[in-house]
């Protein structure tokens, strides 16, 4: 018996095959490098993820010309090179008397505290002519080049006059320097003296203003310059003050005495009466002079904002004024001119 021969048409219950091209065959992977040991493989970073954007052509300008601009810089017009860094300005001396009292040396650091602040970058240095440390003859041994020594000093005298002079002059020639004139008299010192009054609790009315007197106590001097510096601040607080009468006195060295002033003023009607420290910081003679106020007692003058600022003329008075550098007093119309500047309204 025959087979009977396949049908070409698909039975009803099977579906159709369809061919599927085989897949080609795997290529086999190149034969990796031999290892390298430890000792000869490089050490280079690994290769970005991604390819690094390359500058634009614009880029490329702005970079060369920002950099041949810094090399032009450096030389001047005729080829010979500029100084790397601008010249420092002369370096700030505050000298300050020293004291006993610890909160001296507080008071005084505080203050040039702020004129740093006012003047940021200006090499600031203390010494003291006694007592406190550093004295004044270190601190200009450790300096080099310019200096301008502005005395903490509310008036001429001794110390102005002689005493810092004396110390500048053995400094030796390494040091260039003058002496300002000290901080007293000036406007900006009376703008001080009545802000000290007023946080004291200064108040004036109609009614009392006939009753209220000031003393302006100070340390004193044998020096007449001295004493008429200080009579010329009792006259501008007086003014500042609305007329109301203001008397110098002294705790050693002249007179009056604090005491003898306060009598005075009593002689007169005025009861009601304020004691104004005349003092750049605590001491002896500042809490001598407050303990005897029969109403207020301002505090010393320390670290008070127009303080910093006379601080800072007195110190650009001595690089700028011809008369200047002397320890000597400055004219009055030069002090009335900076005043407007320095003295908010």
């Amino acid at each position: 018996m025959t087979e009977p021969e396949p049908s070409n048409s698909p039975s009803p219950r099977q579906a159709p095959q369809y061919s599927v091209p085989s897949a080609p065959p795997a290529l086999s992977a190149p034969p990796a490098p031999p290892a390298l040991s430890a000792s000869a493989a490089p050490s280079a970073p690994p290769a970005p993820e991604y390819p690094l954007p390359l500058d634009s052509t614009a880029q490329l300008v702005t970079r060369i010309t920002v950099q041949l601009s810094s090399q032009l810089s450096r030389v001047r017009l005729d080829g010979t090179p500029t100084p790397m860094t601008p010249t420092a300005r002369p370096a700030l001396v505050a000298v300050a008397h020293g004291s006993r009292d610890p909160g001296a040396l507080r008071t005084v650091t505080a203050l040039l505290e702020r004129v740093r602040e006012l003047r940021p970058g200006l090499d600031v240095r203390l010494g003291h002519i006694e007592i406190d440390r550093p004295p004044l003859a270190d601190t200009l041994a450790a300096l080099c080049g310019e200096a301008v020594l502005v005395p903490l000093l509310l008036g001429r005298g001794q110390h102005v006059k002689h005493d810092i002079p004396r110390t500048l002059a053995t400094a030796g020639r390494h040091l260039r320097a003058r002496v300002a004139a000290p901080l007293g008299p000036h406007p900006l010192l009376v703008e001080a003296l009545y802000g000290r009054l007023v946080e004291a609790g200064w108040q004036l009315d109609a009614r009392s203003v006939r009753g209220t007197g000031v003393v302006l106590a100070a340390a004193g001097s044998r020096d007449p310059d001295s004493a008429a510096d200080t009579r010329r601040t009792a006259r501008l607080l007086g003014e500042r003050l609305g007329g109301v009468p203001v008397l110098p006195a002294y705790a050693s060295a002249a007179s009056p005495t604090v005491p003898e002033a306060l009598r005075a003023l009593a002689a007169r009607g005025r009861h009601r009466i304020a004691i104004a420290s005349y003092f750049t910081a605590p001491g002896r003679f500042a809490a001598q002079s407050a303990a005897g106020a029969p109403w207020i007692a301002s505090a010393p003058l320390g670290a008070h904002p127009a303080l910093a600022r006379l601080v800072l003329h007195r110190y650009e008075e001595a690089l700028t004024c011809p008369w200047a550098g002397t320890g000597g007093a400055a004219p009055t119309p030069a002090d009335q001119a900076v005043t407007s500047a320095l003295v908010p309204a």
